[in-house]
């Protein structure tokens, strides 16, 4: 995909998907509308049992005990700040530029009992004034795909983050640089990028990590979800197939389209892209 370094005003194209109605991704996520990997703990788990355990699982790395105050970039349909608010009592701020993902928000925080705990803003986390050492943890979920500037997102991110506090970052990479140069520019690469999201830059695990150094965290762990995620879009075709004449019913061949990507995405693990997990510390 795109190299990273443009503005970051390329990510205003990820709206394009983003931004679509909520009833659609109601068609083929779980009920809480979490868009990123699940986690299968047994061969008969739904997909929302394994989407309420990756929640989990994210808290069991952040260290959250309960009450944290926790910075969500990329926030999505507000799956992991309504759960982290319900579950364990958490301070929770979202951040997304698209703008039915806060009145989805808004609506659903109110609804679970949570509008105190649940804050969203609208824009970009590398262009917004955060007050330095406000959170005790900061996620980010398939999102750093979208943001050109690695340096700038990692540096920013320790700068919210108080003394001790972790960062928890899960993303889909190119399996090594030479797989990059290889597929980078591929049809469905291309695809991906243009006719769904816009504008993203898939990278290997080795720039992630060394951006997160950079900016002086200290790595905690590092966990390969690939075949979790494989798992997880294959439920997510089947519930597009499921849900095909309703999805067509919001934009005419949108099921076909979604299906197309999901199986593009899945053709690629293991082969040219991993799904890996990465927590940091801020332990300076």
């Amino acid at each position: 995909m795109s190299p990273a370094g443009h503005g970051v005003s390329v990510t205003a194209d990820t709206n394009q998907h983003y931004d679509l109605d909520p009833e659609i991704f109601g068609q083929f996520l779980d009920p809480l509308r979490k868009y990123s990997s699940g986690l299968y703990e047994s061969g008969s788990d739904t997909l929302e049992l394994a989407q309420r355990n990756k929640l989990r699982f994210v808290a069991q790395r952040l260290g959250i005990n309960g009450g944290e105050r926790l910075l969500d970039i990329g926030c999505g349909w507000g799956s992991l700040i309504l759960f982290m608010a319900q579950e364990y009592g958490c301070d929770t701020l979202g951040i997304s530029p698209a703008p039915r993902q806060h009145e989805y928000i808004a609506a659903e925080a109110a609804a679970r009992g949570v509008a105190r705990q649940v804050q969203t803003r609208v824009g970009y986390f590398e262009e917004m004034d955060l007050p330095a050492g406000s959170r005790d943890a900061v996620t980010m979920l398939g999102s750093i795909v979208h943001m050109p500037d690695l340096d700038l997102v990692f540096r920013r991110a320790r700068t919210v983050l108080r003394r001790g506090g972790s960062l928890y970052v899960s993303e889909s990479c190119f399996r090594n640089a030479a797989a990059r140069r290889a597929f980078d520019e591929r049809a469905g690469t291309e695809f991906v990028r243009n006719d769904i999201f816009g504008w993203g830059s898939l990278r290997p695990l080795s720039e992630l990590i060394a951006a997160a150094e950079d900016a002086g965290f200290s790595l905690t762990s590092v966990d390969d979800l690939t075949d979790q995620y494989r798992r997880t879009i294959e439920d997510w075709i089947a519930n597009v197939d499921a849900a095909a004449d309703r999805i067509d019913a919001h934009r005419p061949g949108l099921a076909a389209k979604l299906r197309h990507y999901l199986e593009v995405a899945n053709a690629g693990w293991g082969y040219t892209t991993k799904h890996y997990a990465l927590g940091c510390r801020k332990a300076r």
